[in-house]
C-alpha cells in the first residue's frame, strides 16, 4: 500500500510511540542511577557495545533486505494478475463466435457466454485475495497495538464481507454452491473456467488453435496463484526474524549503560571551560541514547512489517485496490453499463488497501 509524504513523518511517530517513551524512560532511569545516586561504577566498556551495534545493523540490513524481496515480487505477481487478466478480456471478446460453430448462437447468446467467463475471472480474482488475507500463525503486524489500530481503520472489505457474498455478484447460485464447497477456492473458479472453454470449442464458438491459447492464459493464471500462495504460506525464515527482534532490543537495553559514561566524561572536560554547561552536560545522554534506540528499533519494525505483504497493513501489496481496479478495466473492455460497474475503493487515510 501507499501513504503520501506529507504524512509519512507523523504516521512514523505515532506508530513507535510506545517504544520512544520506552526508550527516554530507560534512557533517564540510568542516567539518575549514574549522576545523582552515584553509582560510577554502572557502566559498560563503548568498545564491546560498538561491536554489538554493528552485528545487529548488519543482521536488520539483511532482514530488511530479504522483506523488500519479497514485498517487490509480491507486487510484481500481482502486476502480472492485472496485466494477464486484461489479455483475458480481450481474447474472450474476440475469440467466442460463430465462424465454426456447429448451431450458430445468437450474439447476445454469445455476449452472455463472454460476459459469465470474464465475471469468472473477477470472481477468481476476489477468491485469491480472500484466500491471501487470512491470518497465518507466523504473522505478527496484528501483534503490536499500534499496528491492530491502522489496520482497524483501514477495515479492509475481505474481514468484513463473507467470499460467499463477494462471489454471489459474479457467480450464479450453482457456481457459489460449487466453489464455497472446495478448500481451495481459487482452483475451483478455474476448473469452472477450464470446463467451460471446453465446452464452447466442442460447440464450435472456439477455434481450436484459440482454445489452447486461452487455455494457455489460465495456465498463466494458475502461475501467478501458485507464486501468490508460496509468498503466503512460506514464512520469512523464522530464525532470522526471531534472532534480530532478540538482538535489537538487548542492544538498546546495554546501549545507555555506554553512553551515559561517555557522556559524563565529555561534561568533565567541558566544565573545565564552561562550568555550568558542563556539570549538565551528562543528560544529554538521554534524548541520544533514546534517538540511537529509535533508529535500530524502527529499522527492525520496517523489516518486520514487510516480512508477509499479504496482510493488509499500510505498507503492504494493494490487492483490494488493484483488484477493484481491473474489475472496473474488465468491465468497460465488455462495453457494461455505468450503472453495473463498481466504484473503485477510494483510499483509507490516504493509503491504498
Amino acid at each position: 500500500m501507499y501513504i503520501k509524504k506529507k504524512y509519512s513523518k507523523k504516521d512514523m511517530a505515532v506508530w513507535t510511540l510506545r517504544e520512544s517513551i520506552f526508550f527516554v524512560i530507560m534512557a533517564t532511569i540510568v542516567t539518575i542511577l549514574y549522576e545523582v545516586v552515584g553509582l560510577k561504577w554502572l557502566q559498560l566498556p563503548w568498545t564491546p557495545i560498538a561491536l554489538v551495534g554493528t552485528a545487529v545493523a548488519f543482521l536488520i540490513s539483511f532482514q530488511n533486505n530479504a522483506a523488500y524481496d519479497r514485498l517487490w515480487e509480491a507486487r510484481k505477481i500481482w502486476g502480472g494478475i492485472v496485466n494477464t487478466s486484461r489479455t483475458w478480456t480481450m481474447m474472450i471478446k474476440d475469440m467466442v463466435n460463430n465462424q465454426h460453430a456447429v448451431e450458430p448462437r445468437s450474439q447476445e447468446s454469445l455476449a452472455k457466454e463472454k460476459k459469465v467467463l470474464v465475471h469468472r475471472q473477477i470472481a477468481w480474482m476476489s477468491a485469491l485475495r480472500y484466500a491471501l488475507r487470512q491470518n497465518k500463525p507466523w504473522e505478527t503486524f496484528k501483534g503490536a497495538k499500534s499496528n491492530r489500530k491502522w489496520h482497524e481503520m483501514l477495515d479492509l472489505p475481505e474481514l468484513n464481507i463473507p467470499l460467499e457474498t463477494e462471489l454471489s455478484r459474479l457467480l450464479d447460485k450453482s457456481e457459489v454452491e460449487y466453489v464455497m464447497s472446495k478448500k481451495n477456492k481459487a482452483n475451483a473458479i478455474q476448473t469452472l473456467q477450464s470446463n467451460h472453454l471446453r465446452e464452447l470449442k466442442d460447440g464450435g464458438f472456439i477455434w481450436e488453435f484459440s482454445f489452447l491459447e486461452l487455455e494457455n492464459v489460465l495456465k498463466e493464471f494458475f502461475s501467478l496463484q501458485g507464486k501468490s500462495e508460496r509468498i503466503k504460506n512460506f514464512p520469512y525464515p523464522r530464525q532470522y526474524a526471531t534472532l534480530g527482534y532478540d538482538f535489537v532490543n538487548l542492544f538498546n537495553m546495554l546501549l545507555p549503560f555506554a553512553i551515559v559514561p561517555e557522556f559524563w566524561k565529555i561534561g568533565q572536560n567541558l566544565a573545565e571551560v564552561y562550568p555550568g554547561f558542563g556539570e549538565y552536560f551528562i543528560w544529554a545522554a538521554v534524548p541520544v541514547s533514546a534517538v540511537v534506540s529509535w533508529i535500530f528499533n524502527t529499522m527492525q519494525r520496517i523489516g518486520t512489517a514487510g516480512e508477509n505483504p499479504f496482510e493488509g497493513s499500510a505498507n503492504d501489496v494493494p490487492i483490494t485496490t488493484m483488484a477493484r481496479g481491473i474489475e472496473i478495466d474488465m468491465r468497460e473492455m465488455m462495453d457494461e453499463g455505468a450503472e453495473e460497474i463498481p466504484l473503485p475503493h477510494p483510499p483509507v487515510y490516504d493509503i491504498q488497501m
